[in-house]
């Protein structure tokens, strides 16, 4: 049996590891970590101290950055001190695993080879490819087809989908007659949208999600008017505890984005329970979404409502046996154990590419017999 691979995970420090309350990175990370550790992996977790983690913990702030109730905070500041800190004790590891998008690029060219750098944002932004043309020597990891899109150039080492534990959701077989949404309230995210389509369906609606500074101007001029002469009703953002009661009981989710969503958590979390996924036809939902099997992509207001009065007649148990083939966190951990292993190996990486272009030989030849 092979020795346990020496992984660290380096999370960013916005949130809690699990966050407390929204959050999709630091949760991605949380999951890895305990899922690591359960396949019998050597895993040290770089992260503020409020982690809740079965990994090694090295603390680097003590709380997670958007809860602290200090009034003034640099999260550049936070995050150079713990890169320092990975940079001194980085030949303890044999893989370093960053979720800190590309902040340690220029600090780690050394030990570039024996990194992972996952990315979790949209990466059409405009001062990005540069970037990723000068440190080209860093293997990246996207989460999904799409997100690598702007940046086709870029050294894309896999793509592994976000998972989850299976036993995090419970399957809940019916409905209780209402439409969810569950993120963050902002522009991009279009929980105009979701009121809209609640509104044409005559379903009630339960919006579960944050407001962010940047977003309240957002929040007080669109959303709230629209509440006003509506069956939506506002919670606020929702703890773990209450996601799998508010996913679980709805029709479906709305997920009615109107930006490149790189992944979108909440969309496996509704399938984890059941639950059918309604989603624009934006960034990856072709790739999390089975059309007409764990919900709809769809491209106007029309074809959502027509989704939502078709969304009950899905297979709730057919949805979560593909959440738990496609999304579970021991399908994300095992793709991501065998990229540590590439890495580690190089030579398999070597090998791999020598029987993929023996392969591709085989089948030309073969091709070129029949013609």
């Amino acid at each position: 049996m092979a020795a346990p691979l020496r992984i660290a995970l380096i999370a960013p420090l916005a949130e809690a590891v699990p966050p407390r309350l929204y959050g999709g990175t630091e949760r991605v990370v949380a999951h890895l970590a305990d899922t690591l550790v359960a396949l019998g992996q050597d895993v040290t977790l770089f992260a503020s101290g409020d982690a809740r983690t079965k990994a090694r913990l090295v603390v680097v702030r003590e709380q997670a950055i958007r809860l602290d109730p200090a009034k003034l905070k640099s999260d550049v500041a936070a995050h150079l001190a713990m890169l320092h800190e990975v940079r001194l004790r980085a030949d303890e590891f044999d893989v370093l695993h960053f979720h800190v998008d590309l902040l340690h690029f220029p600090l780690f060219e050394r030990v570039a080879h024996r990194t992972l750098t996952t990315l979790h944002g949209r990466q059409d932004l405009a001062d990005l490819a540069e970037v990723y043309r000068r440190w080209h020597q860093y293997p990246l990891v996207s989460i999904s087809e799409s997100q690598r899109k702007p940046l086709p150039f870029a050294n894309w080492l896999a793509t592994v989908h976000h998972g989850i534990p299976t036993s995090l959701f419970n399957l809940s077989p019916s409905s209780k007659g209402y439409l969810a949404f569950l993120g963050r309230i902002s522009p991009e995210k279009r929980p105009d949208r979701a009121i809209q389509i609640a509104n044409r369906t005559n379903m009630p609606l339960k919006i579960a999600a944050k407001v962010d500074v940047v977003d309240a101007p957002y929040h007080r001029q669109v959303i709230e008017p629209l509440l006003k002469n509506s069956t939506t009703e506002f919670l606020g953002e929702v703890r773990d505890d209450g996601k799998n009661e508010l996913l679980g009981g709805a029709v479906a989710l709305l997920f009615p984005i109107d930006w490149p969503e790189p992944f979108g958590l909440v969309m496996i979390e509704a399938m984890a329970c059941g639950t059918p996924v309604i989603t624009w036809d934006e960034g990856a939902a072709r790739e999390i979404v089975d059309q007409g099997i764990t919900g709809f992509v769809v491209r106007s207001l029309d074809e959502a409502v027509d989704a939502v009065h078709r969304a009950a007649g899905l297979d709730r148990r057919a949805i979560r046996e593909q959440f738990e083939r496609r999304f579970s966190a021991i399908t994300m951990s095992k793709n991501y154990l065998r990229l540590y292993s590439n890495l580690t190996h190089p030579a398999s990486r070597f090998d791999e590419h020598d029987r993929r272009l023996k392969r591709q030989r085989s089948a030309a030849a073969h091709g070129a017999m029949r013609a």
